[in-house]
C-alpha cells in the first residue's frame, strides 16, 4: 500500500507569492529610503519658532501642510539656518508674520508621481492576495482555498508497488484475524451475501490494550481486501473553528463513497466518541458532540444504495464510548485484541526477528516465556533493544544474552553501574532479594524464580529479583494470592531476621502488597466476615478528590473498619508466614547472601540448585 501524492500548488500562487515579494520591496525603498539618505533641516518646537518670530530672528517663513520650514537672520545678509516646526492651527499666525516683516509664503502640495500612483493602485489587491494565500495554506491547499479547512485529512493508501500488509504480518491474535477475515470476504464479494439478504455490517470496533496491534490489524484487512484505505485519528476531526469537525466528518464519508467499496479506519475514536451524557461533575464539548452527531448520521445513511464502506475504529477505553456508537447498526461487531498468549508471543517474536540476524544459540520459545505480558509493540521494541545491545558489543549476530539483557532493560531498567553503594546498604540489599527468592520458591502462586540480582537498575531499584511464570495463568485462588504478599513481604522479612531493624527499601513492596490485599478484600470476596460483596466501583471521577483518596464505594463507618481489619489481618499473616521460612532456613538465607555479595548475580541452574533446598514450616 502506497500513501496518495497530493496535487501540486497551482501556477497563480507562485505568481502571487512573486508579486507579493516584489510589491513589497518597492514599498520598503519609497518609505524608508529617502528618510535614511536626505540630511533634513533640524526641528524645533512650535513655542521657539513663534518666540524667534516675535524677537525678530525669523527672515523667512515657507508654511506647509505638514511642517512650517523658516530662516534664521544673519549679520551680514547671507542665508542663515534653516529649521523647522510642526504647524498648528493658528489663524494669528499671517499677521505676527506680516506685523515683524516676516517674508512668508505657503508651500504647493506635492505632485503624486506616477510610482506613487502605481504603488497605491497594486499594493491593496496584493494585500488581498496575501491574506487569502494565507487561508489557502492554513486549509491545507488545494482548488478550494480557504474553504479546505472543512476537508478530511485522512491519509489516503491505495494498492500500489509497494509492499502491502497482510494478515501474514500479523500474529498472537488468531481469534481476531478469524472474526476479520469475514469482513475481507464482504468488502470483495459483497453480492454473495447481499443476494440472499444479508446485511453486510457497517462498523467493525477493535479494543484492546495499547500497542497489541490494533492499527495493523486494520491495515492488513485493506491489504487482503485490495481496497483503498482511508486513515485519520478521532482527534483530526476536532479543531478550533467551530462547525469544522462535523464538516471533516461529511466530507470523509463523501470521499469514502467515491471509491467504494473501501475501508475507514478511525483511531481513538474516544478522543470524539465519549459518552455525551453528564454526571453531573463536568460539562459537555459542543463542537465534540456536534461530530459525533454527525458520525453517527453518516454511518446510519451512507450504506444506502451499492456503496459498500466499512468502518473500522480502534480504542483502549470501550468503557466510555456513547452507548449510540455500540448500538446494532453502527459498530455491529466488537473484536477483541488482548495481549498474547506464550505461543502467540513465539509468532510475533519470528515475525519481527525476519529482520535482523539471530545468533545459532537465539531459542525464541525461551523468550517468549520470559515476557509475559508483552503486547506486540513491547516484543518490537524488545527485539530492537537486543539488536542494539548486539551492535554495541560489536557481534555479527543477536546473541540470546542479548535478548536476556534487553528483557531486564524492559522490565528493570537500565543497568546503573555507576552507582556505587557502601558495604553496608550492599549488604541490606543482598538479604532483602534473597529473602524475597526464598519466600517465593516455596510459596504457591508466584513465578519461578530465575534470577537474583543487586546491580542497581532503572530509578529506584537496587537489586531486583527476577520471577518468570511457568505457564499462562488467568485464574488464581486465595491461597495463591496470599502467597504472592508473602513473597512481596520477603525481603522486610528478610532484613528484621537478619538485622534486627527495617529499612525503606521495602516501601514499594509494602504498596504492592497492601493494594493486593485490599482487592481481595473489596473486589474478589475474598473474606469470610465480609462476605461475598464487591466494596469498589471500577471507573469512578478520580479527579475531584473523593475518588482519587477513597476509590471504594459509600460504605458505612462500621463497614469500613471492617475492610481495614481484614486488610491488615491478610498481610500480618502474610508476613508471619514469610518469617517462619526465613527463620526455619536461616543458615540457607546466609550462604545464598554471601554467595550473592561476591558475585552480584545469581541465575539458571545454579541458582535453582539453591532454592531446592528451602525447607517447607514445619508446625511445632
Amino acid at each position: 500500500m502506497a500513501i496518495k501524492e497530493q496535487p501540486k500548488q497551482p501556477r497563480f500562487r507562485i505568481i502571487a507569492n512573486i508579486l507579493l515579494a516584489v510589491s513589497g520591496l518597492f514599498l520598503l525603498l519609497n518609505l524608508f529610503l529617502p528618510g535614511l539618505f536626505a540630511s533634513g533641516p533640524a526641528g524645533v518646537p512650535y513655542s521657539l519658532f513663534i518666540h524667534q518670530v516675535q524677537e525678530g530672528e525669523v527672515s523667512r517663513v515657507s508654511v506647509g501642510q505638514n511642517q512650517i520650514l523658516y530662516q534664521i537672520k544673519t549679520e551680514n545678509a547671507e542665508p542663515g539656518q534653516v529649521f523647522t516646526t510642526t504647524p498648528i492651527f493658528d489663524l494669528e499666525l499671517p499677521k505676527l508674520l506680516e506685523q515683524k516683516g516676516v517674508e512668508f509664503a505657503a508651500t504647493p502640495p506635492p505632485k503624486n508621481t506616477w510610482f506613487t500612483t502605481l504603488l497605491s493602485w497594486v499594493i491593496p489587491p496584493l494585500i488581498f492576495i496575501g491574506i487569502w494565500q494565507f487561508f489557502i495554506a492554513r486549509g491545507g491547499g488545494g482548488p478550494q482555498g480557504a474553504l479546505s479547512i472543512g476537508k478530511s485529512k485522512a491519509k489516503v493508501y491505495v494498492e500500489g508497488e509497494s509492499a502491502k500488509i497482510t494478515f501474514a504480518d500479523v500474529a498472537g491474535v488468531e481469534e481476531a484475524k478469524t472474526e476479520l477475515v469475514e469482513i475481507v470476504d464482504f468488502l470483495k464479494t459483497p453480492a454473495r451475501f447481499t443476494q440472499i439478504g444479508a446485511r453486510i455490517p457497517k462498523g467493525v470496533l477493535l479494543v484492546g490494550p495499547p500497542g497489541t496491534g490494533k492499527t495493523l490489524l486494520a491495515k492488513a484487512v485493506a491489504g487482503e481486501a485490495g481496497v483503498p484505505f482511508f486513515s485519520i485519528s478521532g482527534s483530526e476531526f476536532v479543531e478550533l473553528f467551530v462547525g469544522v469537525g462535523s464538516s471533516r466528518v461529511r466530507d470523509l464519508f463523501e470521499q469514502a463513497k467515491k471509491q467504494a467499496p473501501c475501508i475507514v479506519f478511525i483511531d481513538e475514536l474516544d478522543a470524539i466518541g465519549k459518552s455525551r451524557s453528564s454526571n453531573g461533575f463536568y460539562g459537555g464539548n459542543d463542537e465534540r458532540e456536534q461530530t459525533l452527531n454527525q458520525l453517527l448520521t453518516e454511518m446510519d445513511g451512507f450504506a444506502a444504495g451499492d456503496a459498500t464502506v466499512i468502518v473500522l475504529a480502534a480504542t483502549n477505553r470501550p468503557e466510555i464510548l456513547d452507548p449510540a456508537l455500540l448500538r446494532p447498526g453502527r459498530f455491529d461487531r466488537q473484536v477483541l485484541v488482548d495481549r498474547p498468549d506464550l505461543s502467540g508471543r513465539e509468532a510475533i517474536l519470528k515475525i519481527h526477528a525476519q529482520k535482523v540476524k539471530l545468533g545459532d544459540d537465539v531459542d525464541l520459545k525461551a523468550i517468549a516465556t520470559r515476557t509475559p505480558g508483552f503486547a506486540g509493540a513491547d516484543l518490537a521494541n524488545l527485539v530492537n533493544e537486543a539488536a542494539l545491545l548486539a551492535a554495541r558489543n560489536h557481534r555479527q549476530g543477536v546473541a540470546q544474552e542479548d535478548f536476556a539483557e534487553a528483557i531486564e532493560r524492559v522490565v528493570a531498567g537500565l543497568e546503573k553501574k555507576s552507582r556505587v553503594m557502601n558495604e553496608t546498604e550492599k549488604k541490606i540489599v543482598a538479604y532483602h532479594e534473597v529473602g524475597h527468592a526464598m519466600v517465593g520458591s516455596l510459596t504457591t502462586g508466584n513465578g519461578r524464580v530465575e534470577k537474583i540480582s543487586i546491580i542497581p537498575r532503572g530509578m529506584a531499584a537496587l537489586g531486583y529479583t527476577l520471577q518468570l511464570p511457568t505457564e499462562d495463568r488467568f485464574l488464581m485462588n486465595e491461597t495463591e494470592l496470599r502467597g504472592q504478599i508473602a513473597t512481596l513481604l520477603g525481603g522486610r522479612s528478610a532484613e528484621e531476621v537478619v538485622f534486627n531493624s527495617i529499612t525503606t527499601g521495602a516501601s514499594n513492596d509494602l504498596q504492592r502488597a497492601t493494594d493486593l490485599a485490599e482487592r481481595m478484600v473489596t473486589t474478589y470476596g475474598m473474606s469470610k466476615v465480609l462476605g461475598p460483596l464487591a466494596y469498589q466501583q471500577g471507573q469512578q471521577a478520580m479527579f475531584l478528590g473523593n475518588g482519587a483518596s477513597n476509590p471504594r464505594r459509600a460504605v458505612s463507618e462500621d463497614t469500613a473498619k471492617a475492610i481495614d481489619s481484614e486488610v491488615k489481618e491478610i498481610v500480618e499473616t502474610a508476613h508471619e508466614q514469610a518469617l517462619e521460612i526465613l527463620r526455619q532456613n536461616r543458615d540457607l538465607l546466609e550462604a545464598i547472601a554471601t554467595q550473592l555479595l561476591e558475585t552480584e548475580v545469581i541465575e539458571g541452574e545454579k541458582l535453582h540448585s539453591l532454592l531446592s533446598q528451602v525447607k517447607p514450616v514445619t508446625n511445632s
